[in-house]
């Protein structure tokens, strides 16, 4: 399961009536690269689509999340979390190092902390 796929769940998961406009719009993508993604999802069994009827779009769908794609959108949260903590210990990491280095720089020149000399 790839970024956009998650994030398109995220999105239906909250907001199962967007159009596809919509839906494109607020994961910034082409109307026709939603359109290709939403087919994808309803092939592998993550949504369907519902058609129903309202005063401002006569035929619309609802794109809901199926129990299978609840348990995706789970693993693929489980998994983008993981990834997202390790890359912030790694920043935290060099944040330290740029840190050191600027204190042991300022030493070295004889430069108090926090001066703009």
């Amino acid at each position: 399961m790839d970024e956009l796929h998650y994030k398109l769940l995220k999105v239906l998961q909250d907001n199962p009536d967007l159009s596809q406009r919509e839906l494109a719009r607020e994961i910034g993508l082409s109307l026709g690269k939603t359109n290709y993604c939403l087919r994808a999802l309803i092939e592998k069994g993550f949504i369907k689509a519902s058609n129903f009827r309202n005063s401002q779009n006569k035929v619309a769908y609802a794109y809901l999340l199926t129990p299978r794609g609840i348990e995706e959108k789970i693993r693929a949260t489980t998994y983008f979390l993981k990834r997202k903590v390790t890359e912030f210990e790694a920043l935290e990491k060099e944040i330290e190092q740029l840190r050191t280095e600027v204190r042991n720089s300022q030493s070295e020149a004889g430069v108090q902390p926090g001066s703009s000399a």
